[in-house]
């Protein structure tokens, strides 16, 4: 069995490889950052591990990503590259927000499609697309990175239940978490008001509810929670409340 997993070189990527390798996959691991991922493909031993250097918000590595791997028959996708920025809609960069829009919406979409009309001949196989609990939620202060999770969340259900009714034999699921504790707030210059999970928990959890078949995994008891309230609240309190839920790093 293969598993290609985007986002490769940390945080859940890196996690979820390690947890891949454990139970007897092997790996195509990419990410823009090489000596990352070679330094993991060195950590995993007993699978065989392919890595590939490539720009996901550049479409035409997309295609030439799949050109390149789709012989290996990958089993299971993830597709985790992604990243947030935070700031005011007025005050963002565009050139940053474009970027972030080809990452986290159209390379998963290019990805998701192209394996999955394999998988769809062979019936076989799962996805693992990597949302967030900001794909249930707007996200003033941080727009264009909750809107892209959304997108995320509403093509994976869609799939899913065509699958199902489809009667084929594919995983196709969303993991929406909480705050993470990995490089994401780093990078996108963020804190949140909560405690973030474990990235290997959420990777372990993530990993072994796409196998059993779940559509939207939501891990941690207080998202879950808080997923609930959500059916109480109108939209204008949801967007407040999320508001608060984020702050510029100090």
């Amino acid at each position: 069995m293969t598993a290609l997993i985007t986002g490769a070189s940390s945080g859940m990527g890196r996690d979820m490889a390690r947890y891949l390798a454990s139970k007897g996959y092997n790996l195509i691991l990419v990410a823009r950052r090489r000596d990352r991922l070679e330094e993991l493909s060195r950590e995993l031993r007993g699978v065989v591990v392919k890595v590939i250097e490539k720009d996901l918000s550049q479409e035409e590595n997309c295609f030439s990503l799949y050109e390149e791997v789709k012989d290996d028959r990958v089993d299971f996708l993830v597709n985790n590259a992604g990243f947030g920025v935070y700031g005011e809609f007025i005050k963002t960069p565009l050139e940053k927000e474009l970027e972030l829009i080809n990452t986290n919406i159209r390379a998963l979409h290019i990805l998701t499609k192209l394996f999955f009309k394999d998988m769809y001949e062979r019936n076989s196989g799962a996805i693992l697309n990597v949302g967030s609990a900001a794909g249930f939620l707007p996200g003033p202060r941080f727009s264009s990175y909750y809107a892209s999770k959304n997108y995320v969340v509403r093509l994976t259900e869609a799939i899913h239940e065509e699958v199902r009714r489809d009667r084929k034999n594919i995983k196709v699921s969303v993991l929406c978490p909480g705050p993470v504790n990995t490089e994401f707030n780093r990078v996108a210059d963020v804190s949140f008001a909560v405690k973030g999970l474990s990235s290997e928990y959420v990777a372990k959890y993530a990993i072994d509810k796409t196998l059993s078949g779940k559509m939207v995994i939501t891990p941690g008891k207080l998202l879950k929670l808080t997923k609930f309230l959500e059916h109480f609240a109108g939209e204008k309190m949801l967007t407040r409340m999320s508001y608060n839920v984020q702050s510029r790093r100090k």
